[in-house]
Parts: C-alpha cells; sequence; structure tokens
C-alpha cells in the first residue's frame, strides 16, 4: 500500500475539497481554516511539487485573471490513484481507531 505523510494527506484533501479552485494559495487557506494554525505556502509547494511527481496529482495553469494582476494560477487535481492512497489510509486508521475502541476504558 502506497503511504504519504500527514502533510501530504491533508493536502491532498484540500485539493479534492476545492476541486476548481486547488491552486497554491487557496490550498493553503483551506488547511489554515481546518488546522486552525499557520501554514506557509513554502510547505504547500514542497508538498504539491513531491506528490506531483509521485503521481499523486496533476497540475494545469489556469486562466489569466484581473484579480491576480494578469497572472495565471497553477490548478492541481488528485489523481485517482490519490483517491486510492487516500481511502487505503482511511482505512488503516478506521482500524486503528476501531482496535482503541474495543480496549474499553480499563487499559487507560
Amino acid at each position: 500500500m502506497a503511504r504519504v505523510g500527514e502533510f501530504q494527506e491533508l493536502v491532498l484533501m484540500a485539493i479534492i475539497v476545492l476541486q476548481d479552485e486547488a491552486h497554491g494559495n487557496e490550498i493553503q487557506r483551506e488547511l489554515e481554516d481546518r488546522l486552525k494554525e499557520r501554514i506557509s505556502v513554502g510547505a504547500v509547494q514542497t508538498a504539491l511539487k513531491r506528490m506531483e511527481q509521485k503521481g499523486l496529482v496533476t497540475s494545469e495553469w489556469g486562466e489569466a485573471t484581473q484579480k491576480r494582476g494578469g497572472k495565471r494560477k497553477r490548478i492541481y487535481a488528485a489523481t485517482p490513484y490519490a483517491h486510492q492512497v487516500l481511502r487505503d489510509m482511511k482505512d488503516v486508521r478506521i482500524g486503528f481507531w476501531e482496535a482503541i475502541a474495543n480496549l474499553g476504558t480499563s487499559h487507560g
């Protein structure tokens, strides 16, 4: 089973939630809103680059907008492989939580 680190997992989920708006700044904002902490755009860009190299995300240039001073933004999308990796990781996490719940309160 392929795995990604926690931060990459969160970035992938943000990309899926944001859909056509999944560009660096918007991904950063989504993570900050959900995690309630500051995230550097550099950390997001590094994760995106590594995940693109692993075949987890693809990217393409969006249209230039006045809002961005005529600059284009790179839009990211999760690949089917990324969706499978996320499902596999969710299953592992659920298995752990079920095992913890089965221990009951007598162990800690």
